[in-house]
C-alpha cells in the first residue's frame, strides 16, 4: 500500500485505528479523477487502517448511477444518490428530468441508502433563480427519501436557515444528515432538535475552526458522525494534501482528544451511529 500511495504523491498511511469504523460519505469517482487512486487501492488503504467501508455520494445522474454500481458490487460501500444542489441550479427546464433519474436509482435495493448529496448552497450559486431551482430540487429529494425510507444527506453552506425552512415545510425525514457540517453551535442545536446527526470533516481540525469546535462541544456522541469529503478537506497533519478515506483517523484522534474520549469506544460508537443513521446494518469490507 505505501508503494501505491508514494507513486502517486499521497500521504502515508496513519497508525491504524484500534477498532473499525466508516467513512459516513466520500467521492471515490472524484478521488480517482483527482489522485489516480483506484477503487480497489481506495478501498484497500482504507481497510489497512480500520476504514472498513463508506458511503459513496452522487452528485449527478452519472455519479449517482456509479454510486449504486459500486455499492451493489463491493462489500463495505453502500450508497447515496442525489444531484447536488450546484448541479441543480445549472439545469434550469431539464431539472426535473434528472431528479426522475434520481428517484428510480433510489429504488434499486438496499446498498442505495440515502438520498444525498441535495440541499442548498449560497456560496456558490447567487443567482435567485438557481437558488428557486435548488428548493425545488431539494424538496423534491425529501420527498423521494420518505417515499423510499431512505436517509437525507444534506449539503449545506451558507444556506442554514432556509435548508431548515425547506425541511420543515417538506417535513423532517426519519434520518437526516448534516453533510460537512459548518455551522455554529446554535445551528448545531437546531439540527439536533429535529433528530439529525452532524457529520464532522477534516475541517474541524483545522487552527482556524474553533466556531465548528464549539458546534462539536455541544453534539451527543450518539449523534456524530465523521467524514473525509475526500478528495477534499483533508485533515491536519496532511492538510494541503488530496485526501482519502484512509486518513478518516486523523479527524477521529483529533475528535477524541477534544471530547476526552476514547479512541477505541469513540470508534465502536461511531459504526453504531451509522448503522443506525443510514438504515441497517453494514456489510464488512472484502
Amino acid at each position: 500500500m505505501s508503494t501505491v500511495l508514494e507513486d502517486l504523491g499521497l500521504p502515508s498511511l496513519p497508525e491504524p485505528l484500534p477498532r473499525p469504523v466508516i467513512d459516513s460519505h466520500t467521492h471515490a469517482d472524484t478521488t480517482l479523477e483527482y489522485s489516480g487512486l483506484s477503487l480497489a487501492d481506495n478501498l484497500a488503504t482504507a481497510r489497512a487502517v480500520g476504514v472498513q467501508g463508506f458511503v459513496q455520494i452522487g452528485c449527478d445522474v452519472q455519479g449517482s448511477r456509479w454510486a449504486e454500481q459500486v455499492a451493489r458490487t463491493n462489500p463495505g460501500v453502500v450508497a447515496a444518490v442525489a444531484l447536488h444542489p450546484n448541479e441543480a441550479g445549472r439545469l434550469g427546464d431539464q431539472l426535473d428530468a434528472h431528479i426522475d433519474h434520481i428517484a428510480t436509482l433510489a429504488r434499486a435495493g438496499r446498498h442505495v441508502r440515502a438520498v444525498g448529496e441535495t440541499g442548498l448552497d449560497y456560496y456558490r450559486t447567487r443567482d435567485a433563480d438557481a437558488q428557486a431551482l435548488q428548493k425545488h430540487s431539494f424538496a423534491r429529494h425529501l420527498d423521494i427519501a420518505a417515499e423510499n425510507d431512505l436517509t437525507v444527506v444534506v449539503h449545506d453552506r451558507d444556506a442554514h436557515a432556509d435548508v431548515l425552512t425547506v425541511v420543515d415545510r417538506v417535513g423532517v425525514p426519519n434520518r437526516l444528515v448534516m453533510h460537512c457540517f459548518s455551522g455554529d453551535a446554535a445551528f448545531a442545536r437546531d439540527c439536533l432538535d429535529r433528530g439529525a446527526w452532524l457529520s464532522f470533516p477534516g475541517v474541524v481540525t483545522f487552527g482556524s475552526a474553533g466556531e465548528l469546535r464549539e458546534a462539536l462541544a455541544v453534539v451527543p456522541v450518539e449523534k456524530l458522525l465523521v467524514e473525509t469529503d475526500a478528495p477534499f478537506l483533508t485533515p491536519k497533519p496532511e492538510r494541503g494534501k488530496k485526501n482519502a478515506p484512509y486518513l478518516l483517523p486523523h479527524t477521529i484522534r483529533f475528535i477524541a482528544e477534544q471530547r476526552g474520549w476514547d479512541v477505541g469506544e469513540l470508534c465502536d460508537q461511531l459504526v453504531a451511529n451509522t448503522v443506525e443513521a443510514f438504515g441497517g446494518e453494514w456489510e464488512a469490507s472484502a
